[in-house]
């Protein structure tokens, strides 16, 4: 694998000579990496079986055998099994999207109504340890880095709560000497004064972390798997502790045993065959939903953006008719879930998926470190000047208060909180 052969390389040309040259040699000689799939020390390793099922499954899917027959028997019987599932994700369903959305759409309200649950993200540290060649943040990656205090934290979180929105998702880069789980835990209790519904979008940890973390306040846990496709992963994923496949797959699981309430799953759709990569993430939560049965999960349906000093990323092959085609296979494959649709994507196809498929989006975003004051007094114009870089662009900039106005608008019901603590 070289620079020309590969979209997701960044301009790295700040780095030292010495840098350079490990970069490099990671880079092109696979001799030079560690085994993505052995668990580095430290690494708590669990008895399971569903990361085993899930790969067996995407890797005999073959996709190119089903028919429009199949599609239609599958959106014809009740219930939606693995098997209709799979002929829904493939390339025979899309003649059958306005279908698969008219059936979406009446799941959808049969289990959430017409809501439309709202939150935003706050990114307080940009340090990362990892070599993920598509991530902004990656460690070769020359870009602001910046941490949170806790006094700054606190800040943003208010100027966040002031706005209106009561759930949030914490976020760090994955640096476990610059994000410690200590530190990511007192950020979560100050989002407890602030927020009804906290979420943590960080580094795998293991169980007694998690429990750890849930003690602090934290409610759901979200991991992006980024492929499925264990050797895909592994040209993508060439340092640091992401690079453990397993550890990473296995992260909701011990998060469930650790006490949280819900868990995420997704994958970044382009990094990969977009179409087993949607299967395995649903039969991931697919799995863990029959396993334990009292969680709450949730998919995420991502693309690839464009990243600092990359503005070329794109999702192969993933345009916005094949992302409506798994959110809605996705939705009748896994009535309950709750599927959320970010600001990677803009607002018309955030503001039509609502109406049919999805049932949380993010709003007055910022994927920068410690802007949202200057953001938000600013209208959205510029950052800070001490800001941390953003890990990638945002296509839907809209504040907190317009996407509440443009989902009502719709005559849909945005909220902001169901869960009350006793």
């Amino acid at each position: 694998m070289t620079k020309s052969e590969n979209q997701f390389f960044v301009d790295s040309a700040n780095l030292s000579p010495e840098a350079l040259e490990k970069k490099h040699r990671l880079e092109t000689d696979p001799q030079t990496r560690t085994d993505h799939m052995a668990y580095m020390e430290g690494m708590e390793q669990i008895q399971s079986d569903v990361m085993e099922r899930v790969l067996s499954q995407m890797n005999s899917y073959d996709y190119s055998r089903y028919t429009a027959e199949d599609v239609r028997r599958a959106l014809t019987k009740e219930t939606c099994g693995i098997e209709e599932f799979k002929a829904l994700l493939s390339p025979a369903a899309e003649p059958f999207i306005e279908k698969m959305a008219e059936r979406a759409k009446i799941e959808t309200s049969k289990h959430f109504g017409n809501t439309v649950y709202l939150f935003t993200p706050i990114y307080i540290a940009n340090y990362c340890e990892n070599y993920c060649i598509y991530c902004g943040f990656n460690c070769y990656n020359d870009i602001r880095r910046k941490k949170l205090s806790a006094d700054e934290i606190e800040k943003e979180m208010k100027v966040i709560a002031d706005s209106g929105i009561e759930e949030i998702l914490i976020l760090t880069g994955e640096s476990r000497a610059a994000s410690s789980v200590e530190y990511i835990g007192e950020a979560v209790k100050i989002a407890r004064k602030y927020f009804r519904n906290i979420g943590i979008e960080i580094y795998p940890v293991n169980t007694d972390e998690y429990h750890y973390l849930h003690q602090c306040g934290a409610d759901y846990v979200t991991v992006f798997q980024e492929t499925y496709n264990s050797d895909k992963y592994e040209t993508l994923h060439l340092m640091g502790h992401k690079r453990v496949f397993p550890y990473r797959f296995e992260a909701q699981e011990r998060a469930l045993m650790g006490g949280v309430r819900g868990v995420a799953f997704s994958a970044l759709l382009g990094l990969s065959d977009f179409r087993k990569d949607a299967l395995a993430t649903a039969l991931h939560a697919y799995y863990l939903q029959r396993k334990y049965p009292h969680a709450e999960l949730s998919l995420s349906c991502p693309r690839l953006r464009p990243i600092v000093n990359n503005d070329k990323l794109s999702p192969l092959d993933v345009g916005e008719r094949q992302l409506c085609q798994i959110l809605c296979a996705y939705r009748i494959f896994l009535p309950y879930v709750g599927i959320t649709v970010s600001t990677r994507e803009e607002k018309h196809f955030r503001d039509g998926i609502v109406k049919i498929a999805a049932t949380k989006i993010s709003a007055g975003v910022s994927t920068g470190i410690g802007d949202h004051e200057s953001k938000y007094e600013g209208k959205y114009d510029s950052g800070a000047d001490d800001a941390g870089d953003e890990q990638f662009e945002i296509a839907d900039e809209r504040s907190f208060d317009q996407v509440y106005s443009d989902i009502e608008s719709e005559g849909l019901q945005p909220v902001v909180n169901d869960y009350v603590y006793v």
